[in-house]
């Protein structure tokens, strides 16, 4: 619910804004530039919570951002994997030639059926051999052990023992698949695009590019994009038992488009992301009436760690290039794009106003994680 409250009050004050054709200074005519102060005397410095960049020609000559690589934690190769049994197996165990030792499995029972269930305690019952404790063990150990104790009544026996139901240890598939729910692992190693496609694949309304892996109480971002588009299988990580994959839905993914535009809405990102020249052109584009073609703005939560609290990125849309530069932006998540009708000299006292509501927005979270880690 807090959650949901600080982007509906944020939105409430930016529109209240927007709809407000006196700001300080929006009397008078000036010659844009990047953040001018004109002659100096009207403008305020910038809050130190927000920093500045411009975008410009410098974003086409960037290079494409290197994939997410995961954490050493999540790197596994298949030949280190290796199944344990643990309690709800089945066993199915064959003593060759002695077929007194061996349940069959007939036509009205299948080898799940039939088999040696692990009990809560970790062990079967074998004849002969009594009680077994195989729970952590892999089938060629239980093999080896059977083995070995059969040897005092039996010369030489050849033992095999298979896994005939795999029951003890689960995924967790959830979110915008097809069939969310509970999978087996099993002697074949699931690693994520195996457990998506168990699930029936991804939905129509899935982010692809937004998989959270939760694992012993730590949550991995993972992007299906990055694997299935890109051919990144770093990210294609091997599951163990307990993990829980969530697909989150492309609606939660959002940003806001805001000020002089033909709709002030929320716009629902695509799966493959969405542009800065997308969301104004969602929204009817710039209102040309009102707004100020060089005072686009991109409100950003900044980065973890950083000396600051917000990023604002500003688009010149009065040169013809800036439509270039506005389809090679990438938005991110919660981004708040607000076109101005004021003069960019005007606009570090729009600034100075919105910065309690962004604020409370992109900082109020960060200060209750701090509170809670204390």
């Amino acid at each position: 619910m807090r959650k949901t409250i600080k982007p509906i009050l944020a939105l409430a004050a930016l529109v209240a804004l927007a709809g407000c054709t006196v700001v300080p200074g929006s009397h008078r005519s000036t010659t844009p530039g990047w953040f001018a102060e004109d002659d100096g005397k009207d403008a305020a410095p910038l809050p130190d919570v927000i920093k500045v960049h411009v975008i410009d020609t410098a974003i086409l000559d960037q290079p494409a951002a290197d994939a997410y690589t995961p954490p050493p934690e999540l790197v596994e190769a298949d030949e280190q994997y290796d199944y344990t049994v643990g309690p709800g197996d089945v066993l199915q165990i064959t003593v060759w030639d002695h077929p007194e030792l061996t349940i069959p499995a007939g036509s009205m029972r299948s080898s799940a059926d039939s088999g040696n269930w692990v009990h809560n305690d970790g062990t079967i019952f074998y004849p002969y051999v009594g009680n077994v404790d195989v729970e952590g063990l892999r089938v060629t150990e239980i093999r080896d052990l059977i083995t070995k104790r059969l040897t005092e009544y039996i010369e030489s026996p050849q033992v095999d023992v298979v896994v005939a139901a795999f029951r003890s240890k689960k995924v967790y598939i959830t979110g915008a698949v097809s069939s969310p729910g509970t999978y087996p692992i099993t002697n074949v190693p699931m690693r994520l695009v195996d457990a998506i496609g168990a699930a029936g694949g991804i939905s129509d309304n899935a982010n692809w590019s937004s998989v959270i892996l939760t694992r012993d109480g730590r949550d991995y971002n993972l992007s299906l994009r990055d694997i299935y588009e890109n051919g990144h299988p770093a990210q294609n990580v091997l599951l163990k038992p307990g993990d829980v994959v969530n697909v989150s839905r492309s609606e939660d993914n959002k940003v806001f488009v805001l000020g002089e535009v033909y709709k002030s809405q929320s716009v629902p990102m695509g799966r493959n992301g969405m542009s800065l020249a997308e969301a104004l052109s969602e929204t009817g584009g710039l209102d040309e009436r009102e707004a100020d073609a060089s005072g686009v703005f991109v409100f950003r939560r900044a980065p973890e760690g950083t000396d600051h609290g917000i990023d604002v990125f500003q688009l010149n849309a009065k040169d013809a290039a800036a439509l270039v530069l506005a389809d090679s932006f990438q938005l991110q998540p919660r981004d708040i794009v607000y076109v101005t009708a004021a003069p960019l000299a005007r606009w570090n006292r729009v600034l100075s106003l919105l910065v309690p509501t962004v604020s409370a927005v992109y900082l109020g979270g960060r200060a209750e994680r701090e509170i809670g880690n204390d």
